[in-house]
């Protein structure tokens, strides 16, 4: 028999904790709880979880704070956050902390589940990878995260340094809006929603900032490209 995908459920109403893990049972996934963030620590560092999902609002240390530090040392689970808050700055404190995906209460249960499933299929489906990836004079190490230009290190956020990442996969080729959500941040953001081009303009900034040769370029009603060429 396949084992059950382990799921830490972070969230401090036990009423809802419950109702959720009750679904997540209906769809055969196995349950653990967490109800503040020191809890939340211990858990992450002594059990493998496939998946979190997490409120921010949590006594202790609150759940960005939770994903920041266990994002120190795992980088690979998906996290997916739940909260109150549906701010674009909010949402996107959550993906600097390194978050996967963020749905806002009140919210569907069968819609949380289907983000599950895409997030899973997506962690457990990585091809083996170099671990240098280059392009031009940018260098990035898979395995120590760190990221270089022309020899000097950038220092970039989690998922300004996944989006590099995908970038530095697809050189030369036009990537829009919609293939940097679905592969960057594994979901496809609301009609209008301006998240891809505040990270790109983030990544933009770091990248080319001190450097003569721009890379990032905007290609209008298309999408983005990394290339040498304007």
């Amino acid at each position: 028999m396949a084992k059950k995908p382990h799921i830490l459920l972070i969230e401090d109403d036990d009423r809802l904790a419950q109702v959720i893990a009750k679904h997540l049972r209906d769809h055969d996934y196995e349950v653990s709880f967490a109800y503040d963030g020191a809890s939340a620590i211990k858990q992450l560092r002594h059990h493998n979880f496939d998946l979190i999902i997490s409120d921010i609002m949590i006594p202790g240390k609150n759940g960005v704070e939770v994903c920041r530090e266990f994002r120190q040392y795992n980088q690979t689970t998906p996290i997916i956050m739940l909260t109150a808050l549906g701010t674009t700055d909010d949402k996107l404190e959550g993906f600097d902390a390194g978050a996967n995906d963020y749905m806002v209460k009140p919210f569907e249960i069968r819609e949380l589940i289907a983000r599950i499933r895409v997030l899973l299929k997506y962690s457990g489906s990585q091809p083996s990878t170099p671990e240098i990836l280059q392009y031009a004079d940018i260098i990035l190490n898979l395995k120590t995260k760190k990221v270089t230009r022309n020899s000097k290190p950038l220092h970039l956020t989690p998922k300004e340094l996944k989006l590099l990442e995908y970038m530095l996969r697809n050189p030369e080729r036009i990537l829009t809006r919609q293939e940097i959500s679905e592969n960057v941040w594994e979901t496809r953001f609301d009609t209008g929603t301006n998240f891809i081009d505040v990270y790109i303009n983030y990544l933009r900034k770091k990248i080319d900032k001190d450097s003569d040769q721009k890379l990032i370029h905007t290609r209008p009603g298309l999408g983005f490209i990394l290339s040498t060429n304007p």
